[in-house]
């Protein structure tokens, strides 16, 4: 089962990223966006970090040349009734991505795979929602896509063997080191890591040290990169927060229990670097 043009629906940050590592390895890629303009900036933006890339001596002017030659913005998803493997990066809500994948399904030849980058939902649940359940499989890459080496790929209860083997393969092409797992919420990362994001927010919540100290710990105390309020303004609080409902609806266990701090930043709009302002400011 080979990829020759792959889509990418979503263009933000995920989606640009995703969009960018495929470029990179060869693919023709369709980028596309419920917003046109919105997936022509990604494109822009795109074509000046691999400039960066041109400056630092990293990449060719004529690499980049060709990487932005293989990347089309087109401005309706029937333009990619022929791509044979389409990745959704939209919003992490089940409504919405059920609501893609069966106008996909409705569009795309029999043989097309369809592939979520959802960072908890079901891919069974995704599946369902298509004519093609064993055509459907996760692929949840992590930000910065081009940075980041890890893939998740997980199987739905009905995801052929073939289907999952290609998402692998494809992910190897892309030069990323794949984990698989099981089709259960959050996955294998994100079991792990909003729980603890999410007790931050409970330790902030209750006095217990500043977004600075508490950071500082974590970074310092269990060799973290970043500490956990900075990584979740990172990842997006609006992100978190869904993240963990879906654990704690899913596995129905108290202790996936959103924080209510959590829900008071994403409810005034404090959805961390994105926005500008989470448990940190970035007004610059």
């Amino acid at each position: 089962m080979g990829f020759e043009t792959l889509a990418v629906v979503g263009a933000g940050q995920m989606g640009s990223g995703i969009a960018q590592v495929a470029a990179q390895a060869g693919q023709r890629v369709l980028l596309l966006d419920a917003s046109p303009e919105l997936a022509r900036r990604s494109l822009d933006r795109l074509g000046s970090t691999l400039g960066r890339l041109v400056e630092k001596g990293k990449m060719s002017a004529g690499e980049r040349e060709a990487v932005l030659s293989r990347i089309r913005c087109p401005t309706a998803l029937e333009e990619c009734a022929g791509a044979d493997l389409v990745v959704e990066a939209i919003v992490e809500d089940l409504g919405a991505k059920r609501e893609l994948f069966r106008r996909l399904d409705a569009i795309l030849p029999g043989e097309s795979v369809l592939a979520s980058n959802t960072s908890s939902i079901s891919i069974t649940a995704l599946g369902a929602a298509t004519r093609r359940p064993e055509r459907v499989v996760g692929m949840h890459f992590f930000n910065p896509v081009p940075v980041m080496q890890l893939l998740e790929v997980t199987r739905g209860l009905m995801t052929s063997d073939a289907t999952y083997r290609a998402a692998v393969e494809l992910g190897k092409r892309f030069g990323k080191v794949v984990v698989t797992s099981k089709d259960s919420p959050g996955f294998i990362v994100n079991r792990i890591l909003v729980p603890m994001l999410n007790e931050a927010c409970f330790a902030l919540q209750e006095g217990l040290a500043s977004a600075e100290d508490i950071d500082t710990a974590v970074r310092l105390g269990l060799n973290h990169p970043m500490g956990p309020l900075t990584l979740a303004d990172f990842v997006g609080l609006d992100t978190c927060l869904a993240i963990a409902e879906v654990l704690h609806r899913e596995l129905g266990d108290d202790k996936y229990r959103p924080a209510p701090l959590l829900r008071q930043y994403v409810a005034a709009g404090l959805l961390g670097k994105k926005s500008g302002r989470g448990f940190y400011r970035y007004d610059g």
